[in-house]
């Protein structure tokens, strides 16, 4: 049943994106800018700086309030994916030893910095990601990436990928199941039926992609995906670009946070 779980929470956040609230109505194409944007932007600071990106939150948790998409949900995957972060910055501190002073003669090392900075990236980018899908849909987004030019090989491709992991999931519940079925215990678990298992799989899975393939090209497909539903540019697409691109506009190229923290250290002192 851990597997049927996996299997239904994977098409969770595509569930989530038929809602009705006033980031699900914007149009994709706004949404990916403003994303694609979002990332150019947290991705452009120095490997140091930390304190510079935690305004940037603000961006994704707007975005999980206004759409009303669940907080736990979307930090639940975060942290399942977040172990390659770790292991990409987890040899920083070894690496870059130099010290920097952050507060009042507390002295940090440098890679320290740097790994935190790692973390913080990910965090953002992956999290709006998810955002994303959530608040658009995985056709939405192929949809919207198709109509701002990007080649249909590559969008079909990439829309092809996403639908047939379902597909792909479901060939191998049918499989996990039969073998549930006439195997007792820890009987049929070992490392050979695995392999035959795995094997089984992408026999099907070839036999499968060959008769959808044919259907398709039965059906007149010419390597592009049409789109039922049409999407136009609003003023509250135009507001909401502007706005997004405003905030990251100022909280890229002026310091804020030390700006604000100035100001609190003269409030309090």
């Amino acid at each position: 049943m851990n597997f049927d779980k996996q299997y239904y929470n994977i098409g969770f956040l595509d569930q989530l994106s038929y809602k009705d609230t006033f980031v699900h109505k914007l149009d994709p194409r706004a949404k990916i800018i403003t994303t694609s944007l979002f990332f150019f932007t947290v991705i452009s600071f120095s490997k140091y700086e930390v304190a510079s990106l935690l305004p940037f939150f603000l961006y994704p948790v707007l975005l999980m309030t206004i759409g009303e998409i669940p907080f736990m949900l979307i930090f639940r995957k975060v942290i399942l994916v977040s172990p390659f972060a770790v292991f990409i910055g987890i040899f920083n501190p070894l690496l870059d030893s130099g010290q920097v002073f952050i507060f009042q003669g507390l002295a940090i090392s440098v890679g320290w910095l740097s790994f935190f900075s790692i973390l913080i990236r990910f965090t953002l980018t992956v999290s709006t990601t998810l955002l994303l899908i959530a608040t658009t849909s995985f056709p939405g987004v192929c949809h919207g990436l198709r109509q701002l030019g990007l080649p249909s090989l590559f969008v079909s491709q990439l829309s092809f990928l996403y639908r047939y992991i379902f597909v792909l999931m479901e060939e191998t519940m049918r499989i996990v199941r039969a073998r549930n079925m006439r195997s007792y215990g820890e009987r049929g678990k070992d490392m050979r039926i695995l392999v035959r298992i795995a094997g089984m799989l992408f026999i099907r899975t070839v036999e499968r992609a060959e008769r959808i393939y044919s259907a398709m090209l039965s059906r007149g497909f010419q390597g592009d995906m049409p789109s039922l539903k049409r999407y136009r540019i609003k003023m509250a697409d135009v507001v909401f670009t502007v706005s997004i691109l405003t905030f990251l506009y100022v909280f890229r190229l002026y310091p804020v946070t030390r700006i604000l923290g100035g100001f609190i250290q003269g409030v309090f002192s």
